[in-house]
């Protein structure tokens, strides 16, 4: 469809010296493509919508790959010929990866900042959830030439630490039993109840609050001087290295490998420095004992970078991330994903950074996704405690996988997962079905999985002996390859966008086209069974590729 579109900018420019985007329009049946650019010239040149598209037409014809026809009010339709379909076949098969390269970020250093969880805290849905999308991105970028740099930035210092520490330092006898088991797991799990206890004495315990206040000041004093001496540093350096390897844990079992993690501790200083620095310099402000940075003449709202007590909030270490993240890789893109709840937030401290080096902003971009609901549609929370676990979503999806399919890996279970996280357009809320996601028949991993070993099957017991004398490809043959070239086009408006639902949308639609093809012919055992393994062969990669860029492997069998 982009050859035609050229085609046709090329040839509306030689004849009318306009330079335009023609609009492409569904294909009735038996038609390869079709444009309704001949009606949209109309007003313009004044002229009969037939009239152009007749022009236009004979303009095209000159190209021996298609021939065009004029239809209706002004239609044009194309056919591309045998030849053409079967050469873009012979160049995928012969060099795949080359017939459907990239070069949106070649030679580009692109970090990829994602999940982000908290030490001290339990991995939840929403973590899975942006580790998916993060990891889907990362390899989208991969891809299109870009070096990725996965990076995760976490709170291991603040209020939701001193809170947990606060909890843990009350349950002394548990802990001691806890630090001694072998399932980090279960230490994580207990820092999570800790947490959940903590942030209720916060808000409901005056006393409590006061301590706790008090403990986050000397979490802060303990970390910048690396002291290990003492109760508070086992307590805190424990949770701490409990946290990592928790996180390191879950990661690989998702198939994530980040290149580096920056606590937030290792980078308050460089963006407690920066504020301070600009405070001298006007960009931030004094107000009420802390440092601000005033939004409203920008349209934003002011938000607080160093508090009254000295110490730097959350904004001033995501000042001190973006220039250590700088100054570790002199990036030439910077993505940072996380949940939509700090659009608001983000603007505001990339604003204050503009104002002193924009050139930092220029290179970053703030992506952002919706929360993951259950059916009942309730928004979950860690600080309340009504959330799911990341891990036992898993095994809930292999559980229910299980219960249908007998033989379904961990493999399957993780690609049902992933899938169904990521054929939602990423920017809104999405409702996480089990059911759907293990679904054989719908459009689910586990769907798409099935299909390419399907595909594995037929060209294990297709022969490779010299094809027939001449072949003509039927409709369903030709369905299947113009679907299969059309996937270059997708990937790259996929990359461009950061939108990994429309490889989704592409691969259901390119798995739904090999089961009417498969329905209606005869590979295996065939007159064209070389020509048509091909056919299988070329789409069984493409299918493989898609799949991989969205994290999901195909399986030996289903």
């Amino acid at each position: 469809m982009e050859e035609i579109k050229t085609k046709l900018k090329v040839a509306i420019q030689k004849l009318y010296g306009l330079d335009i985007e023609p609009e492409m329009t569904v294909a009735p049946k038996g038609v390869d493509f079709a444009s309704s650019v001949a009606m949209k010239l109309t007003k313009e040149l004044k002229k009969n919508p037939r009239e152009i598209a007749e022009e236009i037409r004979r303009e095209i014809m000159q190209d021996a790959d298609f021939e065009a026809e004029v239809a209706g009010p002004g239609f044009l339709n194309f056919y591309a010929k045998n030849e053409y379909f079967w050469q873009k076949l012979e160049n995928l098969a012969t060099d795949f990866d080359k017939n459907i390269s990239c070069d949106e970020y070649r030679d580009q250093v692109v970090l990829m900042e994602f999940s982000d969880p908290n030490p001290f805290k339990v991995l939840h849905v929403g973590h899975l959830y942006t580790s998916v999308v993060g990891e889907a991105m990362s390899k989208m970028v991969e891809f299109a030439g870009g070096t990725v740099k996965r990076l995760n930035f976490g709170g291991d210092v603040g209020l939701h630490a001193a809170k947990t520490m606060w909890a843990m330092m009350q349950h002394r006898d548990e802990y001691e039993k806890v630090r001694q088991s072998e399932l980090d797991s279960e230490k994580a799990e207990f820092m999570a109840r800790c947490y959940v206890e903590g942030t209720g004495a916060y808000e409901d315990d005056a006393n409590a609050k006061t301590e706790i206040v008090a403990l986050n000041k000397k979490i802060y004093q303990l970390v910048d001087a690396k002291d290990h001496e003492g109760e508070l540093a086992e307590f805190y350096w424990w949770g701490r290295e409990v946290s990592y390897q928790y996180f390191e844990d879950f990661y690989k079992k998702v198939g994530v490998k980040f290149d580096k993690y920056y606590p937030e501790s290792t980078v308050a200083g460089r963006g407690l420095a920066a504020v301070k620095e600009q405070l001298k310099n006007g960009v931030y402000e004094m107000s009420d004992g802390a440092v601000v940075f005033k939004g409203e003449p920008y349209g934003l709202h002011t938000r607080v970078f160093i508090n009254n007590e000295g110490l730097p909030t959350y904004e001033a270490k995501d000042v001190g991330l973006v220039h250590t993240k700088w100054d570790d890789y002199h990036f030439d893109k910077s993505f940072v994903i996380t949940g939509n709840d700090i659009i608001d937030y983000m603007k505001v401290v990339l604003t204050s950074i503009k104002q002193y080096n924009p050139e930092l902003v220029e290179r970053s971009r703030h992506l952002t996704h919706g929360n993951v609901r259950l059916p009942g549609n309730e928004k979950m929370s860690s600080r309340k405690g009504n959330f799911l676990r990341a891990t036992d979503v898993l095994d809930i999806v292999e559980e229910a996988l299980a219960k249908q399919h007998s033989k379904a890996s961990s493999e399957v279970a993780l690609g049902a997962t992933k899938y169904a996280f990521l054929k939602y357009k990423v920017g809104g809320n999405i409702e996480f079905n089990v059911q759907d996601s293990v679904s054989m028949s719908g459009n689910s991993g586990p769907y798409l999985q099935y299909a390419a070993v399907r595909a594995k099957k037929i060209l294990a017991a297709a022969k490779a002996d010299a094809g027939a004398e001449k072949f003509e490809m039927s409709v369903p043959e030709k369905e299947l390859v113009k679907k299969i070239i059309g996937y270059q086009d997708v990937v790259k408006t996929a990359v461009m966008e950061m939108a990994p639902h429309k490889v989704c949308e592409y691969l259901y639609e390119l798995a739904q086209t090999f089961s009417r093809f498969y329905e209606q012919v005869k590979v295996v055992g065939s007159e064209f069974e070389f020509e048509r393994a091909k056919i299988v062969n070329v789409y069984y990669k493409t299918l493989e590729h898609g799949l991989n860029l969205l994290g999901i492997k195909v399986p030996e069998e289903m």
